[in-house]
Order: structure tokens, then sequence, then C-alpha cells
């Protein structure tokens, strides 16, 4: 009986749907999906690396910006998304680059549902420890 009603139900939509003799046209817009941004601050040692790990909770576009890194502020940083694990945090293929600062996202990609971890290290130019922000946005 159960088919039965999903069926009467599809049929009562799309009816109601066809049947409408409204001509003006409207605008459709496509569900939109809820964004977290997380911020992360430490400091990276001279030939070190830092991670921090976070949740994404469903396939979406993830954005990552290294907002501050100093001294000096124009300090070149490895930057990178990955998955974190035994060894730390393992790069996603194609999801790393050697980044100055800004205020735009440096990596940006489509991620799937699960914990990434975000990649902060000294690329071998670093003469002191590097206080930094990285910002995070996902769904």
């Amino acid at each position: 009986m159960r088919p039965a009603v999903v069926a009467l139900v599809a049929a009562a939509a799309f009816a109601a749907a066809t049947c409408n003799n409204d001509t003006t046209s409207g605008t459709v817009s496509a569900a939109t999906t809820t964004r977290t941004t997380d911020t992360f601050t430490g400091t990276v040692p001279v030939g070190g690396s830092v991670f921090h790990s976070f949740p994404v909770s469903k396939t979406g576009s993830t954005d990552v910006d290294l907002t501050a890194a100093s001294p000096p502020s124009t300090v070149v940083m490895g930057l990178a998304l990955g998955t974190p694990g035994d060894a730390g945090c393992t790069p996603i293929a194609g999801a790393s680059s050697n980044v100055v600062a800004g205020s735009t996202p440096q990596i940006t990609g489509l991620t799937t549902a699960g914990t990434l971890c975000v990649l902060i290290r000294d690329v071998g130019n670093q003469t002191a420890p590097v206080a930094y922000t990285v910002t995070v946005t996902h769904p």
C-alpha cells in the first residue's frame, strides 16, 4: 500500500505543477549549503610544520587561506589541505602550494564528508619561528 501512496502523491504533485496557468516567469534558486569557517593560529618552528584537523559535514567546496604569517609578513610558507593520520597531515594530490599570506583563498577544492587537515610548513626560508593564522571554509 505504501508504493501506491507514494505514486499518488507524485501524481498529485505533477498535476499541480503542470496545471499552473500563471504566465509570469519565476526564478528557481538552488539550495544553499551552510558553510563553516574555522580559524587556526599557531607558530611554525624553523624547519618544521604544524597541522590542524577539522570535520567536513558533506561534499562541497573547501577554501584554505593563509591570512597572516610573520616575521616577515612576506615569508613564503607551505600550505596544504590533506587527511590526518599516524604520519601527520598527508596532503591531497594537487592541494598544496607555497604561498605568501593574503586575503583570498590559496587552495580551493571539492571535498567529501570526513575529517580533513590543513598543514602549514617551513619551505626552507624561515630564519625564526613564524606566527600564522589560517582560515578554512567548508561545508
